[in-house]
């Protein structure tokens, strides 16, 4: 597949769009299933998780493959995953939805956010979640689950095509993850995305504004009278929006 680049700027507008805003956006596309299901934020944090994705896939463990002493191997692929996901990525993990082992804990993520990622996903477990709450980085999960990936999971491959929550993940989707859960943005669409949405929360932020001043949705959400849009035209200007 071709590389697309997420340029600064487009990480920049990402970081304000709520996944919401881009959910709408992609089902105008046709695109229904970039919600990566079952997942929330290990603790919420202020800003919104932008990056490019790079995978680990797990399979179902076998447990004649699967010895705590695998972990002394240096191309064991969960621990190399850990090492090469470049700065700026998200390194999104395939558990099956399986969250009865972990599929990192504390000490492995925490390496992950100094080598300054920009943040993991899982659809299985995190053991030590408290700790990787702690972490400034973003961090996404089914929920806690202590015992050691081994127990259920062999990690096998590294940057390939996956599947995180039942969305499918190519390696250099864009992933937005907010306080709501975390969206799947195709390469090549997310400057798109980026500039639509923007205008997208414009005009959410102007509505909401209207209602709390008793304003009815009808003709207002979406926007159908005449009247609304030169009262938003108007509110954009002032605000600088």
């Amino acid at each position: 597949m071709r590389q697309h680049n997420l340029s600064d700027e487009t990480r920049a507008k990402l970081k304000k769009i709520s996944t919401a805003s881009i959910a709408t956006a992609l089902y105008k596309r046709g695109l229904r299933n970039q919600f990566i299901q079952g997942v929330v934020p290990v603790a919420p944090k202020q800003d919104n998780m932008v990056g490019p994705a790079f995978t680990l896939r797990y399979i179902p463990a076998r447990e004649d493959r699967n010895p705590i002493t695998v972990f002394r191997n240096p191309e064991h692929p969960q621990r190399v995953a850990m090492e090469t996901c470049p700065p700026g990525h998200v390194l999104v993990m395939d558990a099956r939805k399986d969250a009865r082992a972990a599929t990192a804990g504390s000490i492995l993520i925490t390496r992950l956010a100094l080598r300054c990622a920009a943040g993991v996903v899982s659809d299985g477990g995190f053991r030590d979640a408290e700790g990787i709450g702690a972490l400034d980085m973003p961090a996404y999960y089914a929920r806690p689950s202590a015992p050691t990936n081994l127990t259920h999971h062999e990690a096998l491959d590294i940057n390939v095509p996956i599947s995180c929550g039942d969305a499918p993940i190519f390696p250099g989707d864009v992933l937005v993850g907010d306080k709501d859960g975390v969206m799947v943005v195709p390469a090549h669409l997310a400057d798109e995305i980026a500039e639509e949405c923007t205008g997208m929360e414009s005009f959410e932020d102007f509505v909401l504004e209207e209602v709390r001043g008793g304003a009815s949705i009808i003709g207002l959400y979406p926007c159908t009278k005449p009247e609304n849009q030169e009262k938003y035209d108007v509110w954009r200007k002032k605000a600088g929006r």
